[in-house]
């Protein structure tokens, strides 16, 4: 399982200015939480610095009651490795304003309970209703820059897995580095 691509394509658009926007949303989708972005200003602002972005995520806690004690070993021995990731953000991707942390915008199934992005700081908490595949539900807390951030996660999907309902803690810290390299994709 590759999660660092899937945590940077969330988080990495989150690094902004201290002075960029303020906003704030309840129950909310995507969507309106990217017009809200918008309409703070988020479109004047460079919310992220081109180049190079290398980082880290690290799973803390991760919990599938049902899995088999050595299945849930082996697991853990594999996931509690710090994963390091590298990505690089383009002057296109910068101009463009990227997917500003509100993911899959055709994904009808997650709202934001809450989402409050200000003065370097992000906290926000998402609920996706899949029907028969099932729920899940995330929060995320954390700082940011215009070229580092750092942020706790914690999620709880479930569903009708035989191995029953998984909940997993996480961090990722991330920094740009420098001028992208071409190399990104060899972490």
């Amino acid at each position: 399982m590759r999660l660092a691509p899937i945590v940077t394509a969330l988080i990495l658009p989150l690094a902004a200015c201290d002075s960029g926007p303020s906003v704030t949303a309840t129950n909310a989708t995507q969507a309106e939480v990217q017009e809200k972005l918008a309409a703070s200003g988020a479109g004047d602002t460079i919310m992220v610095q081109p180049g190079r972005w290398e980082g880290a995520m690290t799973i803390h806690e991760i919990d599938v009651p049902n899995m088999p004690p050595e299945a849930k070993e082996q697991m853990r021995a594999q996931l509690s490795r710090t994963n390091n990731f590298v990505s690089c953000v383009t002057e296109e991707d910068v101009k463009q304003q990227k997917a500003f942390f509100t993911g899959d915008m055709d994904d009808k199934s997650c709202k934001y309970d809450k989402f409050s992005l200000s003065g370097g700081k992000i906290d926000a908490s998402m609920t996706c209703d899949r029907g028969a595949e099932g729920k899940m539900a995330m929060t995320m807390k954390g700082d940011y820059s215009a070229d580092t951030y750092r942020m706790d996660m914690s999620s709880r999907a479930e569903g009708n897995s035989p191995m029953g309902a998984m909940s997993m803690k996480m961090s990722v810290n991330a920094k740009r580095v420098g001028v992208c390299r071409g190399t990104e994709d060899e972490s």
